[in-house]
Formats: structure tokens, C-alpha cells, sequence
């Protein structure tokens, strides 16, 4: 049994900061990776950050890239997603994951477990 459990989020000024934080529990020697994924309202859930489980490769949406910063700690079974320079845009419920599926970081298919979601509000 695998459960992630995502916190961090809120309401945020443009130009702001926030740090998710996903903490997974159970079978996590399995995961290949962890990705941070995202829905707006009225919008599909799209692919914000991914990082994989043993070897630290991170990957990005290009709407974040430079702005956003995955990283994990093995030891406490936690992966962060430090979201800098927000904009309008970002506001959404942002979903960790954990995926064993070797389909592609980026790739929602590839994922296996979701967490409940944290919604992220950026507004002035």
C-alpha cells in the first residue's frame, strides 16, 4: 500500500513563493520516479516537474522551467517542489505522484498513485 500525502499549499501574490512538500509511505523502493502534476479549473491535468527516485534526473514544463525547483530526500521519503517567481497562471491543484511504469517522467500513464492534491492560489 502506497499513499503520498501533499502539503505546502495556499493563496500567494504574484512574484511569491511556495514549497510543496509530498511525503510517501509504503512501498516506495518501487518508485521509478515522482512527478508534481497540476489542474486548473476548466483544464486538463498537465505534467509541472518530475524527478527520478534513484538517480536525482529532474525534468520540466517549459512554462516553469527556471521558476520551479524539484527535489527528494530519500532518507525521509519526501519530495519538494520550490515554486519561485509565481504568476497568475500557476494557480491550480497541484497532485504529487508516484510512478513505477517505465512510460516516461512526463507522462501521466506512468503513474501509479496519486496523492489527494493542494490547491495553489496565486492572486494580488
Amino acid at each position: 500500500q502506497v499513499q503520498l500525502v501533499e502539503s505546502g499549499g495556499g493563496l500567494v501574490q504574484p512574484g511569491g513563493s511556495l514549497r510543496l512538500s509530498c511525503a510517501a509511505s509504503g512501498f516506495t523502493f518501487s518508485f521509478l520516479y515522482i512527478g508534481w502534476f497540476r489542474q486548473a479549473p476548466g483544464k486538463e491535468r498537465e505534467f509541472v516537474a518530475g524527478i527520478y527516485w534513484s538517480g536525482g534526473l529532474t525534468y520540466y514544463t517549459d512554462s516553469v522551467k527556471g521558476r520551479f525547483t524539484i527535489s527528494r530526500d530519500n532518507a525521509k521519503n519526501a519530495v519538494q517542489l520550490q515554486m519561485n517567481s509565481l504568476k497568475l497562471e500557476d494557480t491550480a491543484v497541484y497532485y504529487c505522484a508516484a510512478g513505477t511504469k517505465p512510460m516516461g517522467v512526463m507522462n501521466s500513464s506512468s503513474y501509479n498513485y496519486w496523492g489527494q492534491g493542494t490547491q495553489v492560489t496565486v492572486s494580488s
